[in-house]
């Protein structure tokens, strides 16, 4: 029996040995496993340093060319330069990289990197020994001897590709390359590529802390349905029809629009509810997400972001999206645990003015998801699962006792941020008169009610805003069925980007703000318009008041 076991052993042992070299065979022949395995491991750990670049381009009418240079000298970046559209042509930036501690005195490392036309003067300030490199697609590399470190200024540590002239580079240490993208023969169509390069070490990113102001108030600006593509794309529904002489680029206008309102109103904290990349129109994700990162960054503003049902339709699963969101300087963005269902349920405990460090208000943050997962009984759209709501139970009555040892009595505002909206957005025409604000078109929640409207309500959370019904941006009290007294604030951001449709009635992009005034236990809400009456604030109320949600007393305005 002992040799049976000692020989089955042997054998298995042997058999997995077989089979990793011939998966490692396989791989760095066609490179069969996915790019999340190549991600980690070893050549793609930190603290590698850049020796060389270049393009390689193939064509599916040659059978002699490949995309795929020797993949023991070379990794490359799995970006189709032509973003899929190439009729038979396709082409990746490869790099070699080495660790620092194995670098030779013969090894050349990458000290500078510039695209497009050369210019002649910059040779002449070059030392004999740093001479620039032509490289295919109009590249130009200078390399050095000297041996450097990965702390050094110059030293190139990292290379990614972004596309479109409105590309932004949100990452500390990270630069676009100019001055020009790479030179393709493309179709000219605003996607074109450009090289982005680390620096260094990768910089350590810093998390804010949300703060109440010494006035006690906190201002949340809800961004939602940004739509945001590859390039600047194309509005959709655009109002008014005939602005700017008819020509209308898509992201520009709406981060335009975004980045007036932030000067305008200052907030303190910004909500990114779903729907900030337009699948469809985004080849490429991170060149569409990194626009609002980098806006948001470059004002200092801390974040926190959630998927809606059109993020993930384009190259990069929510996963891979959370995790760069998470690694963005202002992000306070996480993915929350992955024994739940989706990514991204997680809560944001903004701290009271001065050095306490006790919470005065919870934001929390679900994922809903995206179409129903059963069109037969209910077709349309997802709905928020029972283990999603007995994490934010769970959540939520921890903070409480947290609070409760600690003898804190102040009265806590605390929200929630969705996407897809919860059934009870759903309004009768009796109910039509207690909205303040704009119904325009139907509510799109999901036909399965999982009840956590009445978590919400539980556990004290005083109101609850989503996006995904662009032309939507109401606000609605819901009501106790008993005593008729109103117990949760339901809120629309409405549609802030140009990307994604509107226009219904002349209904002009708008977002969403909310004040929480921490002395007088008082929330506010209102919205800013892109066009029209740009400068006032649109159906102004207090929802909550004293700590107690504040019946409404308005008729819907158009």
């Amino acid at each position: 029996m002992t040799r049976r076991i000692v020989r089955t052993g042997v054998q298995l042992s042997l058999l997995a040995i077989i089979v990793f070299f011939f998966i490692f065979f396989l791989d760095n022949r066609y490179r069969v496993l996915p790019q999340s395995i190549h991600s980690h491991l070893p050549l793609h750990h930190e603290g590698l340093i850049i020796t060389d670049l270049t393009v390689q381009t193939c064509s599916s009418l040659n059978p002699l060319s490949s995309c795929k240079l020797d993949q023991n000298k070379w990794h490359r970046i799995e970006k189709d330069l032509y973003l899929g559209t190439g009729w038979v042509s396709k082409a990746y930036v490869h790099i070699k990289r080495k660790r620092e501690d194995e670098l030779t005195d013969d090894d050349k490392i990458i000290i500078d990197v510039r695209t497009g036309k050369l210019d002649p003067a910059m040779g002449e300030k070059s030392q004999a020994s740093e001479k620039w490199e032509s490289r295919p697609a109009g590249i130009w590399l200078k390399r050095s001897h000297k041996r450097g470190t990965a702390d050094g200024k110059k030293t190139v540590t990292a290379v990614d590709v972004l596309f479109g002239a409105d590309a932004v580079e949100p990452r500390p240490g990270w630069e676009l390359v100019k001055p020009q993208a790479l030179r393709l023969d493309t179709t000219g169509d605003n996607k074109e590529p450009r090289l982005t390069v680390r620096r260094g070490r990768p910089h350590k990113v810093e998390k804010a802390v949300p703060r109440i102001g010494k006035d006690g108030r906190f201002k949340i600006l809800q961004i939602s349905d940004l739509h945001l593509s590859t390039g600047p794309g194309v509005c959709r529904d655009p109002e008014p029809q005939g602005a700017n002489g008819g020509q209308c680029d898509a992201d520009p206008r709406t981060l335009e629009f975004v980045e007036r309102i932030i000067t305008e109103e200052r907030p303190d904290f910004v909500v990114l509810s779903g729907d900030q990349v337009n699948g469809e129109t985004a080849p490429d994700v991170q060149s569409a997400m990194f626009k609002i990162a980098g806006l948001l960054a470059e004002h200092k503003l801390p974040y926190a972001a959630i998927f809606g049902n059109h993020d993930d339709e384009g190259a990069l699963t929510r996963q891979v999206q959370m995790l760069l969101y998470e690694s963005l300087p202002y992000s306070l963005s996480e993915a929350g645990s992955n024994t739940i269902a989706g990514v991204g349920n997680y809560y944001v405990e903004v701290l009271a003015h001065g050095a306490n460090k006790h919470s005065a208000m919870t934001l929390y943050f679900l994922d809903t998801h995206s179409y129903s997962p059963d069109k037969k009984k209910f077709d349309g759209y997802d709905w928020i699962k029972p283990n999603q709501i007995a994490w934010f139970k769970a959540a939520a009555e921890g903070l409480k006792a947290k609070d409760s040892h600690k003898q804190y009595t102040h009265t806590h505002l605390d929200m929630a941020f969705i996407h897809i909206p919860l059934p009870e957005y759903v309004i009768n025409q009796e109910q039509v008169q207690d909205i303040v604000g704009s119904r325009k078109e139907g509510v799109t929640a999901p036909r399965y009610n999982s009840g956590f409207k009445d978590a919400l309500v539980e556990q004290g959370i005083m109101a609850v805003s989503c996006g995904h019904d662009h032309a939507n941006d109401y606000c609605h009290a819901a009501k106790d069925e008993k005593s008729g007294n109103s117990e949760l604030w339901m809120c629309y951001a409405g549609g802030s980007g140009f990307g994604g449709y509107g226009g219904y009635g002349g209904y002009h992009r708008r977002v969403r703000l909310f004040e929480v005034d921490t002395n007088q236990a008082r929330i506010s809400t209102w919205k800013r318009l892109e066009y029209g009456d740009v400068a006032k604030r649109l159906d102004e109320q207090i929802i909550v008041d004293s700590g107690k949600i504040v019946p409404p007393k308005s008729r819907a305005r158009a």
